[in-house]
């Protein structure tokens, strides 16, 4: 077995139905997740992304009722790596959580880095849900 995955979450002061209502749009992750930060467009049953690496073709999991966000990212040159997403109601806002696992190759501090830029990701999901 690998690296164990880290878990990083957040809480947002914003309730479940209109967070997730702003989440699971594809065209809406821009707004948060810094890494898609270019035009996101659709490609027949996919998506792609322009990203820092170039273009990249991505996968979403379909609109659901129970705040799975999951979405699938195909590097140029490597494997798709999965990326586990969840929105969960908590109180009258919810909680933000993303399951980081680390991708072959990667060592510590590059793991380190991945970690702290998907914390800033979720602030940025934060301040963006609490504002619209």
């Amino acid at each position: 077995m690998s690296t164990p995955p880290r878990h990083l979450s957040i809480s947002i002061a914003c309730p479940f139905a209109r967070a997730y209502a702003l989440l699971a749009p594809p065209e809406n992750f821009p707004h948060w997740a810094s890494g898609l930060a270019g035009a996101l467009r659709r490609d027949g049953d996919g998506w792609l992304a322009d990203t820092p690496q170039g273009v990249m073709p991505l996968r979403f999991s379909p609109t659901n009722d129970y705040g799975v966000l999951d979405h699938w990212v195909s590097p140029p040159g490597q494997a798709e790596v999965y990326v586990p997403l969840r929105l969960l109601a908590r109180d009258e806002g919810c909680e933000l959580l993303l399951t980081l696992f680390r991708q072959p190759g990667v060592d510590d501090a590059q793991f380190e880095a991945d970690a702290d830029w998907v914390t800033r990701d979720l602030a940025a999901a934060k301040a963006w849900l609490e504002r619209n």
